[in-house]
């Protein structure tokens, strides 16, 4: 059983020290619009595997570096509250994304092209945070 709580992780890597985003492309019956990878929490489940199997799914990817947890945190209705944790999910530069049936296309960017595509406020700010938490560890 899904909760009413969502996990979001926005891959990256790090290709010649620059920062790329993985952003998915949702299919067109499905509003089309670009987002990174999401999904609900279920039960039983802790938000750190919730975190894993949405990025195994979604993306294919098996092998995360490195997680940057409480990057951003918001709550929308739809038409129940939904609770939304952001997490940064460091991959490799050589890993390989195959997306499902939930997506059509996928694109690494740089932090403003992503920023660009992204449709939602939310998404848009998380990804703010996000680069700026990176950008200061350098």
């Amino acid at each position: 059983m899904r909760l009413p709580i969502q996990v979001q992780a926005i891959l990256y890597r790090k290709v010649d020290e620059r920062l790329q985003f993985l952003l998915l492309r949702r299919a067109p019956d499905r509003e089309g619009f670009w987002q990174p990878v999401t999904g609900g929490q279920e039960e039983g489940e802790s938000r750190a595997e919730a975190l894993d199997r949405e990025v195994r799914e979604e993306t294919g990817i098996k092998t995360i570096i490195r997680v940057v947890d409480g990057v951003h945190y918001f709550e929308y209705s739809l038409p129940h509250l939904i609770k939304e944790y952001v997490f940064g999910v460091e991959v490799g530069s050589d890993e390989r994304v195959a997306i499902g049936k939930e997506h059509s296309e996928f694109r690494w960017c740089s932090y403003h092209e992503a920023l660009q595509l992204l449709k939602w406020k939310e998404n848009k700010m998380a990804l703010s945070r996000l680069n700026k938490i990176l950008n200061s560890q350098d």
